[in-house]
C-alpha cells in the first residue's frame, strides 16, 4: 500500500465531510464506454470501490454520483450500492453541485469530490477536499488535494475512502463488523 500521507498535497480539516461526491466515467470506471449493437451501453465498475462505498455509508456518511452523461449502467450501479444521490446529464457540474447542496442540506465545504477531467475542476475548487485519480488529466491532478496511486476504475475510490475514514477517525466504525467476530 502506498504512503497515503506522501500523496496528500494540502492539509485540510476533513472532520466535517458528510458527503462524498464521485464523478463516474474515468473515476468509478476506467473511462471506456462500451456501446453494444443495439445502442445500449455497458460499463465496468470495480468491486473494491463498491465495497468502499458501502463502508463509507456504514460510517454514517452519504455518497453521490455526479456525471456529465446519462447512463442506465450508472443508474443501476447507484441503486445496487444504495447511493444517496445520483445526478446524471450534468453539463455544468458546479451548478449541479449547488443543486445537490440545496437538496441534501449539506454545504459544499462539508463535501469531498473525486474527479479526473477538466469539467470536474469547478467542483473540485468548491468542496472541502478534492481528489484526482492517478490517470486524471494533469491540470486536475495539480488542482487536487490528493492524487490516488490507483487509476479510475481500479480501486481509486476505495483508496480515497480509506484515506478519508482513517484521517477522520471513522475507519474502525467502518471495519468493525469484520473484526468483531475474530478472536
Amino acid at each position: 500500500m502506498p504512503d497515503l500521507d506522501r500523496m496528500t498535497k494540502r492539509s485540510k480539516d476533513l472532520s466535517q465531510i458528510q458527503l462524498l461526491v464521485l464523478d463516474v466515467d474515468g473515476v468509478l470506471t476506467d473511462g471506456a464506454l462500451i456501446i453494444n449493437d443495439d445502442g445500449s451501453e455497458s460499463k465496468c465498475f470495480n468491486s473494491l470501490d463498491g465495497h468502499g462505498i458501502r463502508m463509507w455509508k456504514r460510517a454514517g456518511l452519504k455518497v453521490a454520483f455526479l456525471s456529465g452523461r446519462n447512463s442506465n449502467p450508472t443508474k443501476h450501479r447507484a441503486r445496487q450500492l444504495e447511493v444517496d444521490y445520483c445526478l446524471q446529464d450534468c453539463h455544468d457540474k458546479l451548478s449541479a453541485l449547488n443543486s445537490l447542496a440545496a437538496q441534501s442540506g449539506i454545504v459544499p465545504k462539508a463535501m469531498a469530490y473525486v474527479g479526473d477531467d477538466l469539467p470536474d475542476l469547478p467542483v473540485m475548487k468548491a468542496v472541502q477536499f478534492s481528489a484526482a485519480v492517478a490517470n486524471a488529466v494533469e491540470l486536475v491532478k495539480q488542482t487536487a488535494d490528493y492524487v490516488t496511486a490507483k487509476a479510475g476504475g481500479c480501486g481509486a475510490i476505495r483508496e480515497v475512502i480509506e484515506y478519508l475514514l482513517k484521517k477522520t477517525g471513522k475507519w474502525s466504525q467502518a471495519v468493525e463488523k469484520y473484526l468483531h467476530n475474530q478472536s
